[in-house]
């Protein structure tokens, strides 16, 4: 398959993002001089900004590739979970399968950035984990939508929603019904996916699963890489390793691809990217060079952006083109 008949067959892939959404604001302003009460910078406050976070981002990729993205989850009864499906629908996102949890604030995590530097985070958020009653809720919009895909992915945050029982339940009417899985897990879910398509950490989350704290090599990441897949029995791994690249183990072949030269200005997003390529290229059934390929440079453009960012579709696809990046595969 060629770039231009990957590319068009994405426009014809319904995925069914289900994950954690959140709101990502940002507070801009000026830092000229420090707190007379307390040794801390004063930001003038120049402009505010919100923009689509977690799982919501994930599905503005998948939307700008082309594709046609529904998210399931849930969201507070409150003002910004008002705010946050204001801006689903202001970006054209599906939010019929958002559900709203009366007992939680929507997660938001403000950042302020004084003199184009990061000073502070504010988190708010709530990640008890959701009731038996939310969870059958929840499962049973997946179940309704089931037939209608052509993929699935867990955006695993660890912010309450993804519970081991509704991953358990969700693989199994996935694999009842022929729907291939694409994981971005976090730590405290890491090893409930058994049994999925593609599973997808970084580098630093494989290690946290193994409880391995000293920097290690890729020949190193692979051995590790591998022993993970034979413990979730999942049919590849795929894990990105910033300036080393992307590594991909599947049944019968490792792919290493190393990270293509750019000008980094901002990481911010990249993995919600090289997640959505990833996913849409399992969908359209291609090889594993190839999704290795095709995520290793989304990933690399999205990282010559400031700030969390969708992919740029005819970006990746002319640069997917010059480089001849399906040859052979």
């Amino acid at each position: 398959m060629n770039v231009n008949q990957l590319f068009k067959q994405f426009e014809n892939t319904k995925v069914l993002v289900l994950g954690d959404v959140m709101i990502d604001a940002y507070f801009y302003g000026s830092v000229s001089r420090i707190s007379p009460e307390a040794p801390v910078p004063i930001v003038n406050l120049k402009s505010k900004e919100q923009r689509l976070g977690g799982a919501a981002n994930v599905a503005l990729n998948l939307k700008s590739l082309g594709a046609e993205p529904i998210i399931c989850s849930i969201k507070g009864n409150d003002y910004n979970g008002n705010v946050l499906k204001e801006l689903c629908l202001k970006n054209g996102l599906n939010v019929d399968a958002i559900i709203n949890d009366y007992n939680r604030q929507t997660t938001v995590k403000t950042r302020v950035i004084g003199n184009n530097h990061q000073l502070l985070r504010i988190d708010e958020e709530e990640t008890y984990e959701i009731d038996a009653s939310l969870e059958n809720l929840v499962y049973q919009a997946v179940k309704s939508l089931i037939s209608e895909i052509n993929v699935l992915i867990f955006q695993d945050y660890n912010k309450g929603l993804l519970t081991p029982s509704l991953i358990k339940r969700v693989i199994a009417l996935c694999k009842e019904n022929n729907v291939p899985m694409v994981v971005d897990p976090k730590f405290a879910n890491f090893y409930e996916y058994q049994g999925v398509t593609l599973f997808k950490p970084n580098k630093k989350e494989l290690q946290q699963a193994e409880n391995i704290g000293k920097n290690i090599g890729v020949s190193e990441v692979k051995a590790l890489a591998a022993t993970v897949r034979n413990k979730l029995k999942v049919d590849k791994i795929m894990t990105t390793l910033s300036e080393d690249g992307v590594l991909i183990i599947g049944e019968e072949n490792t792919v290493h691809l190393p990270a293509h030269a750019r000008k980094i200005i901002d990481v911010s997003g990249a993995g919600d990217s090289v997640l959505s390529v990833a996913s849409l290229c399992v969908a359209c059934g291609v090889s594993d060079e190839l999704i290795a390929a095709l995520s290793n440079l989304a990933g690399g453009i999205v990282c010559e952006q400031v700030g969390v960012v969708p992919i740029d579709r005819d970006l990746l696809y002319t640069e997917a083109m010059e480089l001849n990046i399906a040859s052979g595969y």
